[in-house]
């Protein structure tokens, strides 16, 4: 039996561009993300999902919502897959954090960035991967949404194909798009990745029988 893990990017926020808003509350969909969350709905339609869980911020909840409207499930929010905890560098630009020593360290060495007065790459990698094997748990086949941020898919994407986390800057996950990973019978395998097409047909593995 495995696990389909349906590793979600929430759709367009609306935020002023070029700067870093982490946690910061109240950053909601766009105008054009609504209507992203709601495409992604449609995409996501031939897939019977068991459960939705997502990232506490409002940006994933309410992706998660648009997803979910119609199917009869709860949205369950993990503060495991919430964004990466950038402490004082949360609110910045990217202009200003460019010219720190560490920005250099968080594109090239990722696994020794740690931010200010909050977390490392390596700290949120982990309750990533530990968010991900306690729905994993709970649901040991099936296929499972989970709502989330950029570089936390990255970061799991990475634990699970046994890469450095020094490599996981090369991957890139797209606005309202689907990761998946299954998880179960021997090695975890990458189905798809920022796949922004449909999913008509997506058919869970049978498991063989000996």
């Amino acid at each position: 039996m495995a696990t389909f893990v349906f590793l979600i990017r929430h759709a367009r926020a609306e935020y002023r561009p070029g700067r870093l808003y982490g946690w910061t509350p109240g950053v909601h969909l766009a105008p054009d993300g609504v209507e992203d969350a709601k495409r992604l709905a449609v995409r996501l339609e031939p897939v019977r999902f068991r459960a939705m869980y997502s990232s506490p911020l409002e940006r994933c909840r309410e992706t998660a919502d648009a997803i979910v409207a119609g199917r009869g499930l709860d949205v369950r929010l993990l503060e495991g897959l919430g964004e990466v905890r950038y402490g004082r560098w949360q609110g910045r630009s990217f202009a200003s954090l460019a010219r720190t020593k560490l920005w250099r360290t968080v594109q090239l060495f990722p696994s020794q960035a740690t931010f200010p007065g909050g977390e490392s790459l390596r700290e949120t990698q982990a309750r990533g991967v530990e968010a991900i094997e306690q729905i994993r748990r709970e649901h040991k086949s099936g296929a499972v949404a989970v709502v989330s941020h950029a570089d936390m898919v990255k970061a799991i994407v990475a634990h699970y194909m046994g890469m450095h986390l020094d490599m996981f800057q090369r991957l890139a996950i797209a606005p309202a798009s689907a990761t998946v990973l299954a998880l179960g019978n021997g090695f975890p395998r990458l189905l798809c990745m920022s796949d922004t097409g449909d999913f008509s047909s997506f058919r869970p593995a049978r498991p063989k029988r000996s």
